[in-house]
């Protein structure tokens, strides 16, 4: 008479395998967050002027805020006029690709924006943008 014996592998058959599946969620999370694109915004609420040319720009960008009060915003903080070209070339090497957009508020004075657009051309940037609204017609 001839015995069968079992080995542990067939006992373990009834398990099932949560490898592949962790595998295929983890690869889904990690292009899910590649690909996503950010908003960034300035962090402060301005009234811009509307343009009958604007265009939106998908890139990343470095937005500069101007407040009616004139006060300069970057990156969701309060910068003075000396420090803009400072905080461009810091956020220029961190974005090298990325436009630098000033959203100026339409009761902001000319001479700020005027001072805000030569600091940015001082820290070598020359693709800059203002941002507008598109008039409705």
């Amino acid at each position: 008479m001839r015995r069968h014996y079992r080995n542990n592998q067939d006992q373990d058959s009834g398990e099932i395998n949560l490898t592949p599946m962790l595998d295929i969620i983890f690869i889904m999370l990690i292009f899910f967050i590649v690909t996503t694109s950010f908003v960034k915004e300035s962090g402060i609420e301005i009234n811009r002027p509307t343009a009958q040319t604007a265009q939106r720009q998908e890139r990343g960008n470095i937005i500069i805020a101007i407040k009616p009060n004139n006060e300069i915003w970057i990156d969701k903080r309060p910068v003075d006029i000396r420090a803009v070209r400072a905080v461009i070339t810091r956020l220029r090497a961190e974005n090298p690709l990325g436009n630098v957009v000033i959203a100026a508020d339409r009761d902001a004075k000319v001479s700020i924006l005027t001072r805000v657009m030569d600091q940015v051309r001082l820290a070598g940037v020359t693709d800059m943008a203002i941002a507008a609204t598109t008039e409705s017609r």
